[in-house]
């Protein structure tokens, strides 16, 4: 298959994710409008505004995938993978302002109280949404796998907290009308609120990660280099630099090779290292620069003359 052909079908799959979420979404978020009108529940309130928001970020989220699938132009010549991080970016901050906003109408409830009515009709709503996230979250497991969207992760991510949100309004209803326990709503309305701002630290971690170009995960920066190690005919591999955007990797890196040795030949080496390089680490954009054996460039980085052979060979 082409490089064009999988691009293609990467960026069908990623669209068609955030279709199905976008969905997904409309319908809960239909749902959950007449059950809150029922009910009155803060819980269910809860879970409307997070519907709601998740609309909002699949929107996002089908944007940020679309503009994503774009091919390199004059003014990217890196690509535009970076517009994943961006949406999924946008629906964290959303993820963090529902988590604040039902905050507020809980703490209020526990001030001002009041009890929750026609919790049967709540809670069916919330089993419907179940299952109808359940079927979402296999899609995008799917999805996921393939493509390696960090958008649809983290739409994946607030999705699958969903399942825990309407399970806490089952719960909350459940124990209102059925117990009596009249704090049971706004209490859970508070833990909502928690597991909402704890899932959106967590999916900023990665998402900035990617904006600010951090280094591949220590294991696969260590495989790459044990991989280029297969080649003899390099030698003192430094200056090694990694990053990712949306589902492509980038590397760049130094090498010693022999002064006396013709530019075709050292060319034709460097193709074959690449090759080799792609074979397993597919979608990677590989810059290798070579220097003559023994020079030693100026130190305008403490990392610059790190070599990553040596350390190799020193861990083992």
């Amino acid at each position: 298959m082409s490089d064009l052909s999988a691009n293609d079908k990467r960026a069908s799959l990623t669209r068609r994710a955030a279709l199905a979420s976008i969905t997904v979404a409309v319908v809960l978020v239909a749902v959950k409008s007449w059950a809150s009108w029922r009910t009155g529940s803060t819980a269910m309130l809860g879970s409307l505004a997070d519907s709601t928001l998740d609309l909002v970020a699949s929107l996002a989220t089908l944007v940020g995938v679309w503009v994503a699938a774009q091919p390199a132009d004059r003014n990217h010549r890196f690509g535009h993978g970076k517009a994943e991080a961006v949406a999924a970016l946008v629906q964290i901050v959303l993820i963090a302002l529902s988590a604040f906003g039902i905050a507020i109408r809980s703490i209020q409830q526990l001030l001002e109280g009041g009890r929750v009515a026609a919790p049967e009709e709540g809670i069916g709503v919330s089993l419907l949404a179940i299952v109808l996230t359940l079927a979402l979250l296999g899609w995008q497991r799917h999805v996921i796998a393939r493509t390696r969207s960090v958008a649809i992760g983290t739409d994946h991510l607030h999705y699958k907290s969903d399942l825990l949100l309407n399970l806490a309004v089952i719960a909350a209803l459940a124990l209102d009308a059925f117990l009596g326990f009249a704090l049971a709503d706004p209490l859970f309305g508070l833990i909502i609120a928690a597991w909402l701002a704890w899932g959106a630290r967590k999916a900023a971690s990665d998402v900035i990660a990617q904006l600010m170009d951090k280094e591949w995960p220590e294991d696969q920066r260590h495989a790459f280099v044990e991989r280029a190690a297969r080649h003899p005919e390099l030698a003192k591999m430094h200056d090694l630099r990694t990053r990712t955007s949306g589902a492509h990797d980038f590397a760049q890196f130094h090498v010693d090779m022999p002064a006396d040795m013709s530019v075709v030949e050292a060319h034709e080496i460097i193709e074959r290292v690449e090759e080799d390089l792609l074979e397993a680490f597919p979608d990677t954009e590989i810059l290798i620069h070579i220097d003559p054996e023994g020079h030693v460039d100026k130190p305008r980085n403490p990392l610059v003359e790190a070599d990553e052979f040596k350390k190799l060979k020193d861990d083992q």
